[in-house]
């Protein structure tokens, strides 16, 4: 009980450390020019959070002591926070929620699906890798742009949400020794990922870092797991 405890915390100590180094990194160096940018490479970055997950060995603890307390410490830093001092630049760029639906999507998923930790990693590197790639990718190469529903996105974005969904998908299922490189797994991988960027897609104002992965990874859960 005690070794697991101290895991517990240990991961815990390592979220924080860690991501208290890409919100200096960001807040203090690339937001000042690059806002929107830096707020996509955190985004992005804060998905490798995703392999920290096997040091942890209680639901409880990963859920609301390593990312529950994120849900209010990302809502400070928004737009929106009571505390003007504690709004970040960061967060400003770009849709000001977006951070705060990421804290909760870790909570919901790493309480759910702790007993299945690839499906939390799969859910968590979709929303970062998948959608933080697709909005870079598509602000440098956008091109021929669509607006479903108050969102302008680019097929082009799209494109490359659908190749990252995929791609971190596999490194996931390596990462966590539960990939099969049959061909009823790859196509059951590229419909996940295909439906995931269908659902980016569709989805307005920042709520895809909620929508996409829920989605990829109750997908996930009943097709492959």
């Amino acid at each position: 009980m005690i070794i697991i405890f101290q895991n517990d915390i240990v991961g815990v100590v390592c979220v924080y450390v860690y991501v208290a180094i890409l919100l200096i990194l960001t807040e203090k160096i690339s937001s000042k020019k690059y806002p929107i940018a830096s707020r996509k490479i955190l985004h992005i970055m804060v998905g490798n959070i995703a392999f920290l997950l096997p040091v942890f060995q209680t639901r409880e603890l990963m859920a609301f002591f390593a990312a529950g307390p994120f849900i209010l410490f990302t809502f400070l830093m928004s737009p929106y926070s009571p505390i003007s001092k504690l709004r970040g630049k960061t967060s400003e760029a770009g849709h000001g929620m977006g951070l705060v639906y990421y804290a909760i999507t870790w909570t919901i998923l790493a309480y759910i699906f702790f007993d299945y930790k690839v499906i939390i990693a799969i859910g968590i590197l979709a929303m970062s890798y998948g959608d933080g790639f697709a909005s870079l990718i598509g602000m440098k190469y956008g091109g021929k742009k669509y607006n479903i529903f108050g969102d302008l996105k680019s097929y082009m974005g799209s494109y490359s949400m659908f190749v990252f969904t995929f791609l971190l998908i596999i490194i996931a299922e390596l990462f966590y020794e539960k990939f099969f490189p049959d061909l009823i797994h790859l196509s059951t991988i590229i419909f996940i990922s295909f439906l995931s960027t269908f659902v980016e897609g569709l989805t307005p104002k920042g709520l895809d870092n909620l929508s996409v992965p829920f989605l990829t990874s109750i997908l996930y859960y009943f097709l492959l797991a």
